[in-house]
């Protein structure tokens, strides 16, 4: 199976948000290119919202290229199978956290789609959620400026609304 493939297969099960989630289907069906960063029309990418719900927390990452508290993320490479592959990479590789990280059952947490610079004009995220292992150790990486753990309640004042919607569909899937 192609990530492209698998990306159909995960957003046709997705049941939330179904004006985005049938426009990322169009998107995909319109673009066999749609899921890698050449495509000019936008492409999907993949993200994962690190949280450590033992201590009512989640890690962002103080985006280097953007000056914005965001989760994980970033675009698909040749040789990922799968959107929640591609979510997790990028967590791990972003955060920092090399091992232990996992994600959330029951597939993405959230869509969120937002424009981006020419020459491509959308990111066309699919949004998870991680769980960070017990005693889990962030490191700064070259994509980042910074990187920090923030309690829930701060979110909102650091991280734009997407982030915090995020967050909160987070929260619910873990049941709190």
């Amino acid at each position: 199976m192609t990530l492209h493939e698998d990306a159909v297969l995960v957003l046709k099960a997705y049941e939330d948000q179904s004006e985005l989630r049938d426009l990322y289907l169009e998107h995909l069906a319109a673009h066999p290119d749609g899921v890698y960063k050449p495509c000019g029309a936008g492409h999907i990418t993949g993200s994962a919202l690190v949280v450590d719900p033992v201590r009512g927390r989640v890690l962002l990452t103080l985006h280097k290229k953007l000056g914005m508290w965001l989760q994980m993320g970033g675009h698909c490479e040749p040789g990922d199978r799968t959107l929640a592959e591609v979510a997790l990479r990028e967590a791990r590789e972003e955060s920092g956290i090399a091992s232990g990280l996992t994600l959330v059952e029951g597939g993405p947490v959230r869509l969120d789609r937002h424009p981006i610079p020419a020459p491509c004009h959308w990111h066309l995220d699919v949004q998870y959620a991680a769980l960070a292992p017990a005693g889990a150790v962030a490191e700064i990486s070259e994509e980042s400026l910074d990187l920090r753990w923030f309690p829930y309640e701060e979110v909102a004042a650091v991280a734009d609304a997407s982030v915090v919607r995020l967050l909160e569909a987070t929260l619910a899937r873990l049941g709190g």
